[in-house]
Parts: C-alpha cells; structure tokens; sequence
C-alpha cells in the first residue's frame, strides 16, 4: 500500500528549502523526528479540505476498514464530538426539527463536553451493573426501551469495547436501532484492532453507522491519532458534512507527525499487521486459561485486553498494581477492584512469558470485596450547557455536598468515565463514589436556583 504523507514528508526533510514558515523550529532540532514537523505547504495538502496526499491517504484507510475513513490528530474525543453533530444534523435534515441523543451511561467525558457545547439533551439508558465503568444492555432491551418512545431519538449511542474489556452486541444493537428508525454511534475507541481479527469484529462492520477509533490505543501510532469511520449506508448528506463536522471542533493546525503516523499505519496493517494479530490473540487466549485455572477471575471478553478482578483474588487493585511494578510491569488502569492490562503486537514474546509467570507467582488470598458504590442514575437539576455556563465553587468532599449541584464532568483519568455530569444532583451514592475513588475536592455550582 502506498504512503503518500510519508514519502512528501521524507522528500521535503531530505530537501534544502528554507523553511520560512511554521512551526518555529524549522526542523532543526537534536531530536530527529522534527523534520517532520510541517504545515500546510504547497503539496501537503489540508486535513479538513484534503484533495491531495492526505486524500489519497485517507483513501487508503477506508479501503483497509471498508468504511469511508477519516483522520484525527485529537483523538477519539475529536471524533466523538463531530459524529455527535452529523447525527443531530442528520435528523433534522430528515425531520425538521431537534432531537435527543440516547446514551449508554458509562461514556467518555468527551461525549459529555460534545453536549453540553451543542445544548444537545441527552436520555441515559443504564443497567444494574455495580459499576461506573460497564454498561451491557441487551438488544432485547434496548428495543423495549426504544418502543416506548413516542419521539425517537437522533441516535443511540454506545461505548464498546468499555474500559474493562467488555463487547456489546454491535450487531443486535444496529438491527434494533435500524428497525426503530434511528442511528447506532459507536465510541469504539479502544476497538481499532478488531477490524483485523480473523472474523471482524469491528463496528462498520457489525452495522454502526458511526463510530471511532483511537488508533494510537491499539496499534502501532502515534498519540492523538484516531478515526472516524462512517457506513456505505450513510446518506450523501453525511458524507458531505464530515469535514465540516470535524473542522468545528478541531485546531487548524493539525500535526503532520500524527498524520504520517496514521500513513505509516496503512502499509503496517495492509501487510504483516493480521498474522501478528492471529498469533498474539493465540498467545492471549492462552494466558487467560492458564490464569483461570490457577484461580483468577477475569472480566470482559476482549480479545487483547486482561481484566483481573483482584478483589476476588484477595488483594486491593492498589495492592496488586504496586506488585505488578515491584516486577517492572505498568498496567493500563487499576483501582480498588480491578487491573487492566492491555497488550499488543508491538509486544515482545519475552514481555508476555515475564507477565504470565509473574501473575502465575502471586499467591491468592481469601476473597476482599472493593466494589465502588452501586450507581443510580443522578437526577438533573440544570442542563450541561447551562451548567458549564455557571458559576462555580471548589469544595472539600464531605457529607455537606449531599444535594448541591456538580458544577464539573467529575472524572478520572484513566478512565475519563464521569461520575456524575455538570447540572446533576450530587446524591448519597455520588457522594459514596466520590470518596471511593479518592477525590479530595469537587465543584459545585453556585446559588443554582437563581438561574434562568
């Protein structure tokens, strides 16, 4: 597969111009990939108007997703905020007027700030699981759900695979928003590698009309890398309003060291990338029954992520990460409960043997329960964007803060899941889950009654 950014970008760093433009270092620097680093110049084509070398290689990536494939150098939370967009343009366009987005509760906090800087009214769909972080609603309800509903909403919207490593049904969850007349948004951000698997798995193809990736998650890119992918069955209007979509939210100085990471991708994954997936989820599969049958409990059913419920084995997720470290392995995510383990191809086989033996050598002890709070669903006293525009205070998280108004998206980061949304009523349970996680301070509104 060609690499069209990848080959300007090397002839103009091998070349002897002047560069009398931006940025300032002018690709000197003792750090070699700075010669990278360009801006829009003749032949570099616009990331937001591509009709060059960023197009040919946009054209690329949608031929290895069978999708119609855009790029972002801000991430999946770029993406999230533009397919948010297309989807409330998208129904007013058919039905003339707004609508609502409706959203599986455990999203990121980007789909939080995409609303409230839309004024976009969101209805949370949530289940009984005793966490913030999973949100595995059925078809089957999802589809009672959605018959009620005198107005349907714009889209639904869904984060799969969640940070524990959990899968919804994409398939079933397409099938029922198709037959209910509305989208399927999918934040499948830590999913790009589930394109390449033996059998995809990935959204487009499974009936998303909408989703992202992060590609820098999963695969060989850099940082800040992302995808936005949009169905063949998407209208022309979809189509047409991308680029504005993504323009809206996004710097007009994107980096050309991230779009020639996402080039440089292409060729990886068009080549060696689906072998060296077929043997690293072999590898993982492997791990995963070894540690079951030496008494983990392990979570989610993504193929390349490890979820170990160290409550169950008898350790706190902070115990058990400090052992981790003890024998140089860094986890994705840890808290009272869980650890989170994400691998890749990039991975070496010594990595993955050190790994297995070291969890293997740790001795299970009697069972402790670290579960965060159960949630409920906050009651909104003011709308997102209303509340963003509010004043605040910063105060200790103590009892006192029972029945004030949350004046921030309150999260952690891993995972940027938020506890509760600027405009809710911080309750017991938000108040339990605060001093779960381990926060010290929140902002609330100030005197919320008087606002218009």
């Amino acid at each position: 597969m060609t690499t069209p950014v990848v080959d300007f970008l090397n002839r103009y760093s091998e070349s002897d111009y002047i560069r009398l433009h931006m940025p300032g270092h002018k690709g000197r620097s003792t750090d070699d990939f700075f010669r990278y680093d360009i801006t829009e110049i003749d032949g570099a084509d616009n990331l937001f108007d591509p009709k060059g070398i960023i197009l040919e290689s946009m054209k690329n990536a949608s031929e290895l997703f069978s999708s119609h494939t855009y790029y972002s150098c801000e991430g999946s939370s770029l993406c999230i905020r533009a397919m948010i967009y297309l989807a409330m343009l998208e129904y007013k366009r058919i039905h003339n007027e707004e609508s609502y987005i409706l959203a599986f509760r455990n999203v990121h906090k980007s789909f939080v700030s995409a609303i409230a800087l839309l004024g976009i009214d969101v209805e949370w769909i949530t289940s009984d699981v005793p966490n913030y972080l999973s949100c595995p609603i059925s078809p089957d309800e999802l589809e009672k759900y959605l018959k009620i509903k005198e107005k349907k909403p714009a889209a639904v919207y869904v984060t799969s695979p969640d940070y524990l490593g959990n899968i919804l049904d994409i398939k079933g969850l397409a099938d029922v928003c198709h037959r209910e007349g509305t989208m399927l948004l999918v934040d499948n951000a830590h999913g790009a590698y589930l394109k390449f698997l033996k059998n995809s798995l990935h959204p487009i193809d499974l009936g998303a009309d909408i989703c992202c990736d992060s590609a820098h998650k999963t695969l060989d890119a850099l940082t800040g890398t992302a995808y936005l992918h949009v169905s063949d069955n998407c209208s022309e209007f979809i189509f047409n309003s991308v680029f504005r979509a993504l323009a809206l939210f996004a710097s007009t100085s994107p980096s050309y060291m991230l779009i020639r990471s996402l080039d440089a991708l292409n060729a990886h994954l068009s080549n060696n990338y689906p072998l060296e997936l077929q043997l690293l989820e072999d590898k993982i599969n492997k791990i995963k029954e070894e540690l079951s049958l030496h008494g983990y409990r392990l979570l989610g059913n993504e193929p390349l992520k490890i979820t170990i419920d160290a409550g169950d084995y008898g350790y706190s997720g902070t115990e058990f990460y400090s052992l981790l470290m003890k024998n140089k392995i860094i986890c994705e995510y840890y808290d009272k409960q869980y650890i989170v383990i994400m691998i890749s191809v990039s991975n070496t086989y010594k990595e993955t043997e050190h790994l297995l033996k070291i969890l293997l050598s740790i001795k299970k002890e009697p069972s402790l329960v670290n579960n965060p709070p159960a949630f409920s669903l906050p009651v909104a006293s003011i709308k997102p964007f209303d509340a963003i525009r509010s004043m605040t205070e910063e105060v200790k998280v103590s009892k006192k803060i029972i029945g004030s108004v949350a004046g921030d998206i309150i999260f952690n980061c891993p995972p940027a899941v938020p506890i509760v949304i600027c405009g809710e009523i911080i309750d017991y349970n938000i108040y339990s889950a605060l001093k779960y996680y381990g926060y010290k301070t929140c902002n609330i509104i100030k005197n919320p009654d008087k606002l218009d």
